[in-house]
């Protein structure tokens, strides 16, 4: 049995390899790349493509920073955000045919002090859990902890998840995640004796050749070859506006990296998507990395999507399925499987797709917020499944001109409340310390600017509260690259503060602004 499975798996590898896409990208790739980034203002592109275990094309586009020259080429860094999942997935892999764990190992087994708010939960919780977005937990729940670089470690990540209230049951709905990724590469430490900034470096980006990306921030810095990030700040919100250099060192905290910390480029991204699409195997033919098994393991779907909640390309038609594997969406694009994952950290987004049945993929990044790369992306799609053409520039400027009307007529209805509510506590008496179990520490002073605000554990989240109705304040925070809140102050059957709460002013923010988990309450009784 096992020689006629051998046998089987070698003439499916063939009639893969014989079932290659078209040989060559689009003969007009460069001018409908310049045409999309001039679309959408994009400052940087850079562009991967893999067919049949080469690299075919691996080019960069524009300038990695507005105002400088310095133009992006195929080895310039970018960050690519959540595609990193995929790493720590694989990096768990190479763990378990190392037999130091299994997928469905009880993570409290691995980290004893791994604790969810339901000791059931806690009880049952796997390694295969960490990567496949079904705790229970809300959408980005817990996601401050790291964004605009939050001051935590990964081991208060840990200790905070208990504080994390669950939105649904266990297993029973998808809701993507990136803390319990910063959970896992805890366990990669723990279980490998390295921390996972040098665990996927050693044992994944060096071996495959990948030798400009980094893993962590002081490699990064060492590099000139990098892009910046850029976003459009408003007014009136994130998205409008123009194009704007963002801080790099004021992005994703390190807590976070296994999630989404890779900075890398599209020579060495084309050759992590040859390792992929070769399920493991080098470059050299002769030595792997992983196994069939693991490869097949990671692609195997574990969480059903609705379709409301997988990738959400606005102008594209909404596949037949979608589901999540270990750290890979799968869906279908008429009637085609796609595996792909995008990422997105402040001022950059990348797309990975891989298109098995064609032994081909490509990567696609930029220095900007805006959406030039999905058009690219279903753009290549077409091309390579030898569909008929569409002009995905203008579906996706349609698309993003209508949601942005439409944030616009949320945002004046909120500034113009039908119904005046009248203020219930004084200024004086929100005054003071308070503490959320999760996040830690808060302050409200007063001085002659008014009410400010400050959230201790992130910088920059620092801001004059504008009071909008009622009890409800506006916090537009000193770094403008963070998405405002709006702060609402409970007061309690004594009259006084007992809770405030948060949540994103605009409705276009990115889901990791995770307001609403936020439960503020009095450090100290007041006088």
């Amino acid at each position: 049995m096992r020689r006629f499975a051998r046998a089987l798996l070698a003439t499916t590898v063939l009639l893969a390899l014989a079932s290659t896409a078209k040989a060559d990208p689009p003969a007009d790739i460069d001018a409908t790349v310049q045409q999309l980034m001039a679309n959408d203002g994009v400052p940087g592109m850079a562009v991967g493509i893999v067919e049949g275990g080469k690299t075919v094309l691996a080019k960069g586009y524009g300038v990695r920073e507005l105002g400088k020259p310095a133009p992006v080429d195929a080895r310039t860094l970018f960050q690519i955000g959540s595609t990193t999942k995929a790493f720590t997935s694989a990096a768990l892999a190479l763990l378990a045919e190392q037999g130091k764990l299994g997928w469905d190992d009880r993570v409290v087994d691995h980290l004893p002090e791994f604790q969810m708010a339901d000791p059931y939960v806690t009880r049952e919780f796997t390694l295969r859990d960490l990567l496949t977005h079904r705790s229970g937990l809300g959408l980005g729940a817990g996601d401050l902890t790291f964004m605009n670089h939050a001051d935590f470690t990964r081991a208060e990540v840990v200790k905070a998840l208990r504080w994390l209230k669950p939105q649904t049951s266990f297993r029973s709905q998808f809701a993507y995640d990136n803390v319990l990724y910063a959970v896992a590469g805890v366990v990669i430490e723990r279980d490998s004796g390295k921390v996972w900034e040098y665990f996927v470096r050693d044992r994944l980006l060096r071996p495959i050749g990948m030798f400009d990306s980094t893993t962590d921030e002081a490699a990064r810095y060492l590099n000139a070859d990098r892009a910046q990030g850029h976003a459009r700040l408003g007014p009136p919100f994130r998205g409008e506006g123009a194009q704007s250099v963002l801080d790099e060192k004021q992005g994703l905290g390190a807590s976070v990296f296994p999630a989404g910390g890779i900075m890398s480029s599209a020579t060495d991204m084309s050759r992590w998507i040859a390792v992929q699409l070769a399920h493991g195997q080098l470059a050299d033919g002769k030595s792997r990395l992983w196994s069939e098994a693991s490869a097949a393991e990671m692609w195997k779907p574990v969480t059903l999507i609705p379709p409301r909640s997988g990738p959400k390309p606005l102008a594209a038609p909404p596949p037949q399925f979608q589901e999540y594997a270990l750290g890979w969406f799968l869906w279908d694009y008429k009637g085609h499987k796609i595996i792909e994952h995008a990422g997105g950290t402040p001022g950059f987004l990348t797309e990975v797709v891989l298109i098995p049945q064609k032994n081909t993929g490509f990567v696609i990044m930029q220095n900007s917020e805006d959406l030039a790369f999905k058009a690219l992306m279903y753009t290549l799609l077409d091309h390579y499944l030898d569909l008929p053409k569409t002009d995905w520039g203008k579906a996706y400027l349609d698309a993003g001109n209508l949601r942005k009307a439409a944030a616009k007529t949320a945002l004046a209805t909120a500034e113009k409340p039908a119904r005046i509510v009248p203020q219930t506590l004084d200024a004086a008496s929100l005054v003071g310390q308070f503490k959320d179990n999760w996040y830690g520490a808060m302050d409200v002073q007063s001085d002659q600017s008014g009410l400010v605000l400050t959230m201790r554990k992130t910088p920059g989240m620092h801001a004059v509260l504008k009071r909008i109705n009622g009890d409800m304040y506006l916090a537009r925070w000193i770094d403008p690259a963070i998405e405002p809140a709006n702060v609402t102050f409970v007061a309690g059957e004594d009259g006084k503060v007992a809770h405030v709460t948060m949540n994103a002013a605009s409705p276009l923010a990115d889901f990791s602004y995770d307001y609403q988990d936020l439960d503020f309450t009095p450090v100290t009784p007041r006088p």
